[in-house]
């Protein structure tokens, strides 16, 4: 890609892709035991705040030995990064759009940041692909949402062919899920079957169930404190239909339902009962991304279309088309009070839109370097943290509507995902490049002034 500077900054923000024929990205890494990836002990050098604070790095860039400061090199990186386009329609007007928002305040203080874990993004080598495949895929292969936390202590991300734990507060990482063999589950219910050699192409995780999607029509279920997999399949029987997005939401009725959505322009829920299929809605391009409503009524479907659509969770009917965005959507999510919709396009924008008024978006917020691939929540409803592609993730807050004060996390390599703990407390980000790619954690700056009065 043009802004690939890795000559300069030993591979800063180079991309690399996850295939069996590509030896280059298995430097630097050696197999460990159950067939996960490790780093190299050379490479494990972490960040603490105090090391930060005595001017290190947060990702551990040796800048001061290399052809380029950070300033130099970020703003190289901001005229070189070509941002892709699906649909090449005028941004002319979209600037005026956007809300200008200040970015000065702090929300989230950093906190550390390890290079033992740290996440990979599945890649196709363009160079090998048919042109006229390619264009059904519309560059899906750069999905994301490999990053969950259901904890301030537990935190979830690929890595390889391996779902990895890691522990912020042991500072310790374990394999939860092989998928580079066979997998076989456990439940013997209709349309489970045996999958090997899976590429996990996106995943979700609530309370104690992780769902994984696959780069060839794969669906994982699997509960993080049991071993083996409860149920696993192939969606669509075809190899060129990605699992773009996976979903974990409550029903009305208070069950718990697993949405997957395909390049076969379908978009398909299961209950976790008996993993039986209950629903399957087809629409009229790859679906890239969906999301339900707090409420389990309403979802949110995004795809290789610049509108965004609106349905029923249940039957599928579309209720609204939310209209306003350029290009290709891929990131969608609700407020916790199901009022305001945040949907994050190729277009480096991310729209807000207000389910009680959809004449046009609420609010539209700029990105800085490309597309908005990722979209949370914090869980009080307090921060919305918008992640681009590479190098920058925004924390907005909804309390000021958005616009009246920005924090920007200032990083350098592919971002794999943005999470919140439930508490809100912390807010973590996976970085994915070979050499200073891991997992980063900010910690919510609270102000404790009241403590000062006891000593006066």
């Amino acid at each position: 890609m043009a802004h690939d500077l890795r000559d300069d900054l030993e591979l800063v923000g180079g991309d690399y892709y996850f295939d069996d024929d590509d030896d280059d990205f298995h430097e630097g890494f050696q197999t460990g035991s159950g067939g996960s990836s490790v780093l190299q002990h050379e490479q494990m050098d972490d960040t603490s705040a105090s090391d930060c604070k005595e001017g290190k790095d947060i990702q551990g860039i040796p800048w001061k030995r290399l052809n380029y400061c950070r300033d130099q090199y970020r703003k190289m990186r901001l005229k070189e990064y070509k941002n892709y386009q699906n649909l090449t329609r005028s941004r002319s007007g979209l600037e005026q759009e956007c809300k200008q928002v200040e970015r000065k305040d702090a929300f989230y203080d950093f906190q550390s940041s390890t290079r033992a874990v740290k996440s990979t993004i599945v890649h196709f080598q363009v160079q090998k692909q048919v042109v006229s495949i390619l264009s059904n895929w519309n560059i899906n292969y750069r999905l994301r949402n490999l990053l969950w936390a259901t904890s301030k202590h537990d935190v979830y991300l690929v890595q390889n062919y391996s779902v990895m734990h890691w522990s912020p507060l042991l500072q310790r990482g374990r394999e939860v899920l092989n998928v580079a063999g066979q997998l076989t589950p456990t439940e013997n219910v209709k349309g489970a079957g045996r999958l090997s050699r899976v590429q996990v192409s996106t995943m979700a995780l609530k309370d104690n169930l992780m769902v994984a999607g696959g780069f060839q029509g794969e669906l994982i279920c699997k509960y993080i404190d049991k071993p083996g997999v409860a149920f696993c399949t192939n969606l669509t029987g075809n190899n060129n239909s990605i699992t773009n997005t996976v979903d974990i939401y409550q029903a009305p009725n208070g069950a718990t339902r697993v949405t997957a959505a395909n390049n076969d322009c379908v978009v398909r829920t299961f209950d976790t009962e008996r993993y039986s299929l209950l629903t399957q809605f087809t629409f009229p391009w790859s679906v890239n991304n969906t999301s339900v409503s707090p409420d389990g009524k309403l979802m949110a479907v995004l795809g290789d279309s610049s509108d965004c659509l609106l349905t029923d969770s249940q039957s599928g009917k579309e209720i609204a088309t939310l209209r306003g965005h350029l290009d290709y959507s891929f990131a969608s999510a609700w407020h916790p009070d199901g009022h305001v919709l945040a949907t994050g396009n190729q277009d480096a924008t991310c729209r807000l839109w207000d389910v009680r008024n959809l004449s046009e978006s609420l609010a539209v917020l700029p990105g800085r370097i490309g597309a908005v691939r990722g979209l949370r929540f914090s869980p009080d409803g307090r921060f919305l943290a918008a992640a681009e592609a590479a190098d920058f993730v925004h924390v907005y807050d909804a309390a000021a509507g958005y616009a009246g004060a920005e924090q920007e996390l200032d990083l350098f390599g592919e971002v794999a995902g943005a999470a919140f703990s439930p508490d809100g407390e912390a807010l973590f980000v996976s970085v994915a490049d070979r050499t200073y790619g891991g997992v980063l954690e900010f910690r919510r700056r609270r102000s404790y002034g009241y403590l000062d009065s006891c000593f006066f």
